[in-house]
């Protein structure tokens, strides 16, 4: 009786084995990591975009028919963190790839992972030029338009300014310093009659605004670049209104648009600053209202910009690994180079030179209307338009 017992006991271990291991055959994971504890007013819209993603790719019949499972952790904004929960996620959940991350110096820190232990990894959000650039791999794609090709786009506006004195403000770490450093060289090209008076670098989300503004007004700049975001803007906004640093002088500003730091100036947002963002309110695209449809009909909210990086990251990788029709990192890259997909914003391309998306972004000037900031005279840039010749990108990217 007692060898009977066993060896059932033992057949139902065996059973429960075989049952997991087909359930893991019928699935694909991806191992997301991104900063929600640090930067919720990013990330937590961010999060909406790729679960809405997850679903809709699971309804059309997942990964060529298996169901496709994200496994999300939080980085807490430390670049140690972020490698150890790659780690776990590529040894511990075996997923086929790393996606995600916001900060830039965590971005380069996960590339860097992905490189030595050859994952793929899509990075969703960092900007700094260098993760497709100087510090580029072959096992790491970005979808987010990068610092240079925004400072591009920034510059075509900011070059027709009649201003020569300009300063700047950024945060300083990776992102604050790879934005100032190519506009600062772009916009140099343009106008070599430019001078820079000043930069300050706060630190990254402990900005002192006060001495900031007070630095920057001193130096008596025509015109001011602005690269803070999140609280740190906020804080900025207010302490220069109050002391009218904005007043008769131009601001150009990385990222300033996007609702998610939009959005918290509210009455205070100042008027015609040339920006970055994301005027979901006034666009009228198929692609974009078929996104905004599904995304006010799943939460009863409106996206930010970062619920379209969400939502991107995760539909590109489906469509990468849907092409690739295997979780072999190197059939991976072979799908993803040159690889077309969809977005809300259009058609994008994954290069395959530097392995960065051709999505754009939006151009246009802060105004104010009814109590809320808003972009107005907005214009989308494809990213295809404001990235160097492929001659220049030889140069700057480590060869293989």
């Amino acid at each position: 009786m007692r060898r009977r017992h066993l060896l059932g006991a033992g057949l139902a271990v065996v059973v429960a084995g075989m049952a997991n291991a087909a359930m893991a055959q019928s699935e694909i994971k991806i191992g997301e990591i991104n900063s929600y504890s640090l930067l919720p007013a990013f990330t937590d819209p961010y999060r909406k975009g790729w679960q809405l993603a997850v679903e809709e790719i699971n309804a059309a019949g997942g990964i060529n028919g298996k169901k496709l499972v994200v496994i999300s952790k939080d980085d807490g904004g430390k670049p140690a963190d972020a490698q150890t929960a790659a780690n776990e996620l590529v040894s511990s959940e075996n997923v086929a790839m790393l996606a995600g991350t916001f900060l830039s110096n965590i971005g380069l820190a996960v590339s860097d992972f992905a490189n030595q232990k050859k994952v793929f990894f899509l990075a969703a959000e960092p900007l700094t030029d260098a993760i497709t650039w100087s510090k580029g791999n072959r096992y790491t794609f970005r979808l987010r338009p990068s610092n240079y090709m925004q400072a591009a786009m920034l510059v075509e506006q900011a070059a027709k300014l009649p201003a020569k004195r300009w300063a700047t403000i950024a945060p300083n770490y990776e992102y604050g310093q790879s934005a100032v450093s190519v506009f600062k060289k772009l916009m140099s090209e343009k106008r070599p009659d430019i001078q820079w008076v000043d930069e300050q670098w706060p630190p990254q989300g402990k900005i002192d605004a006060g001495p900031v503004v007070q630095a920057v007004a001193a130096a008596n700049p025509e015109a001011i670049l602005n690269v803070t975001f999140a609280a740190d803007l906020v804080k900025l906004v207010r302490e220069g209104n109050t002391r009218g640093l904005f007043k008769d002088r131009s601001v150009v500003s990385f990222l300033t648009g996007e609702p998610e730091y939009l959005d918290p100036l509210k009455d205070e947002t100042p008027e015609g600053w040339i920006v970055t963002g994301y005027p979901w309110y006034s666009l009228k695209t198929p692609e974009h209202d078929a996104f905004l449809k599904a995304y006010q009909a799943k939460y009863n909210d409106y996206p930010r910009l970062g619920s379209i990086v969400g939502y991107q990251t995760i539909k590109s990788a489906a469509a990468i690994l849907i092409k690739a029709n295997s979780t072999d990192p190197e059939k991976l890259i072979a799908a993803a180079e040159g690889l077309s997909v969809a977005s809300p914003f259009g058609e994008i391309t994954f290069r395959k030179i530097d392995h960065q998306s051709t999505l754009g972004a939006f151009v246009g000037k802060t105004a104010l209307k009814d109590g809320k900031g808003i972009m107005v005279d907005t214009a989308y840039k494809s990213g295809a338009d404001f990235l160097p010749s492929d001659a220049e990108v030889e140069k700057l990217r480590p060869k293989e």
